[in-house]
């Protein structure tokens, strides 16, 4: 994640309710406050696992999850996510995005901008034909 100046007023994006699954302490910390800073409530989790067990319809528009995360990976914890709910999916991971993307998924590939952040939160949420 790089640093740049707050986005001006009408570039802020739809305020949204955040759960990022991030095994990293300091990323979900920074990610965490950085979410909060745009405007959007933001919790996080350090696994899979934890973000299943606290994963109920409704509570979250959007589900930001690291690839790489121990015994369960972000990819798999997506595939189980998506299989029984609908919420957008953003993967933010420092992986090349795949040529052929999950249904009901994004890509952030960090390090990111607050800009590129904002631009995937905005098209996580235009609904998907």
């Amino acid at each position: 994640m790089t640093t740049e100046p707050p986005p001006s007023p009408e570039r802020q994006s739809h305020k949204l309710r955040v759960l990022l699954v991030e095994d990293d302490a300091d990323t979900l910390a920074t990610t965490l406050k950085l979410l909060e800073a745009l405007g959007h409530w933001a919790t996080g989790v350090t696994s899979a696992e934890a973000a299943i067990s606290r994963f109920f319809d409704g509570a979250f528009d959007v589900v930001m999850v690291d690839i790489g995360l121990p015994t369960l990976s972000g990819h798999d914890f997506a595939e189980k996510l998506l299989s029984e709910h609908n919420v957008p999916v953003i993967f933010v991971t420092g992986q090349p995005k795949p040529d052929t993307a999950m249904r009901g998924t994004a890509w952030l590939r960090k390090p990111y901008t607050v800009d590129q952040l904002m631009d995937v939160l905005d098209h996580a949420m235009v609904p998907q034909a």
